[in-house]
């Protein structure tokens, strides 16, 4: 799959103008007590022909060996979720101290589990729109898949080129959600680069997927074949719905009265699921928590977690402590919802969805010096894993170890198998539901994957 000469083109023209870089270390935090026992540097970059979009980042160094650590470029799903929920809530050094927090600057604790204890990583906002990256034009902030990861890739060469000392560290993209999209994107465009030349070269090793959506159709679809293998549906039901719709459960089907009536049945088992994790409460806004501590939910809510983000991010204080330009953005909000729509619509004023699949991406880096790490968590519905497993066999790699499980504490805490095919490696894995089993399983990966050898550039 390789590029047009007109997309090389492009990419080398956005490297032929300087770039003006911005960053700044921050060493203490509003909410955070004393000093930071890490080192956190933000700042934008700017990328287009004409650097009207500036992207921001936040930069965090390994606690363990920076100089020799791999180097995570890491692309939160969305699109457009700002890469400050991907340090917060996922795998950040921090986290909200909830016990702690009220309303005005939220309290903030250390993430045991963060992978920056043996990663560097770069948390970036992207597209432009998200978080607090902006743009200079009105036309600039329309963007699309492919527009998005080739300004994702021309932040990470500049990022490289004002941080010098880190372009012999081992580089992995990764990613989850949404970012299953952009990040084989990116991958391409790093790999397109390389072929072509373009300075400095980067030290590609492999990318790192989580429950990523890879085609449009078939991740949708297959919540159907999740939702029957869960329980959801009874034996009766899901023959009945998948005789009558023929196997598409998303597509209309004006000619079949019979599959519209199944489907609506389906509906009904499952409307009440929280598709993002199946044991949780469904989120509404009647239950969300206030942050003045009025109106408390019924029940706990995931999403009430993110408002101490909103309230933190968007504190003044806590915009000049972290670098932010005066007058750039008018609110932080975690996903910004402005420049995207539900996955199957196709296009938003902001952002098209110009990329349905891409699994023939993947299966183009199976001849390549790579090593990849997909994990589904199991209790996911949005991009259910058994659609995952799908696709990935679809790339007929041969097995190196078979299917089997993985332990944390003795405690089965998930799947694993591993794929490999002359210099290319996957490992594939669920997760049980449990966040904190899935942060070490997938720290240890990170540490598996630098103690590789690294004399081959990924071609």
């Amino acid at each position: 799959m390789a590029s047009s000469t007109l997309e090389i083109l492009s990419l080398l023209l956005m490297f032929s103008a300087p770039t003006l870089f911005s960053h700044a270390v921050v060493e203490t935090l509003p909410g955070f007590p004393g000093k930071l026992p890490f080192k956190l540097q933000t700042g934008y970059i700017g990328v287009g022909e004409s650097q009207e979009i500036q992207l921001f980042y936040y930069f965090i160094e390994s606690e363990k060996s920076p100089e020799t650590d791999p180097l995570l470029l890491w692309l939160t799903g969305g699109p457009s979720c700002s890469g400050l929920s991907a340090l917060f809530y996922e795998i950040g050094p921090l986290t909200i101290n909830y016990a702690n927090s009220t309303g005005d600057i939220p309290a903030l604790k250390l993430n045991p589990y963060a992978w920056t204890k043996v990663a560097n990583i770069i948390f970036v906002d992207q597209p432009v729109g998200t978080g607090y990256s902006y743009a200079q034009t009105s036309d600039a902030y329309k963007t699309n898949d492919t527009l998005s990861a080739q300004h994702t890739y021309s932040f990470l060469v500049q990022w490289l080129l004002d941080h010098p000392t880190f372009l012999s560290n081992p580089l992995y993209v990764g990613g989850d959600s949404y970012s299953g999209i952009t990040v084989p994107l990116v991958v391409r465009n790093i790999y397109d680069g390389l072929e072509s030349g373009i300075e400095p070269r980067l030290n590609m090793k492999g990318y790192i997927e989580g429950n990523p959506l890879t085609d449009r159709f078939s991740d949708l679809n297959n919540r159907m074949e999740y939702g029957y293998r869960m329980g959801f549906l009874s034996d009766n039901l899901y023959k009945s719905t998948k005789e009558s719709c023929n196997g598409n459960y998303i597509n209309e089907h004006p000619q079949s009265s019979r599959c519209q009536y199944d489907l609506q049945r389906v509906s009904k088992c499952t409307e009440k699921i929280n598709m993002a994790q199946i044991l949780e409460p469904v989120c509404n806004e009647e239950s969300l928590l206030s942050l003045n501590g009025e109106n408390l939910p019924q029940q706990w809510c995931r999403d009430d977690n993110y408002l101490f983000g909103y309230s933190w991010a968007n504190n003044k204080i806590v915009q000049k402590a972290l670098g932010v330009r005066e007058g750039t953005i008018t609110e932080w909000v975690r996903c910004n919802q402005t420049l995207r729509g539900p996955p199957e619509v196709e296009r938003t004023e902001a952002y098209v969805y110009n990329v349905k699949t891409t699994v023939d991406y993947h299966r183009s880096f199976t001849n390549k010096s790579c090593r990849v790490l997909i994990y589904s968590g199991d209790h996911d519905m949005i991009v259910p894993h058994v659609s995952t497993e799908e696709w990935i066999e679809s790339l007929k790699v041969a097995v190196e170890d078979e299917w089997r499980p993985w332990f944390v504490e003795d405690q089965i805490a998930g799947y694993t198998i591993k794929y490999s095919q002359n210099e290319y490696e996957l490992t594939y894995a669920t997760v049980k539901h449990s966040f904190v089993v899935k942060h070490i399983y997938i720290r240890e990966q990170v540490i598996q994957h630098q103690n590789i050898s690294h004399n081959n550039v990924c071609r």
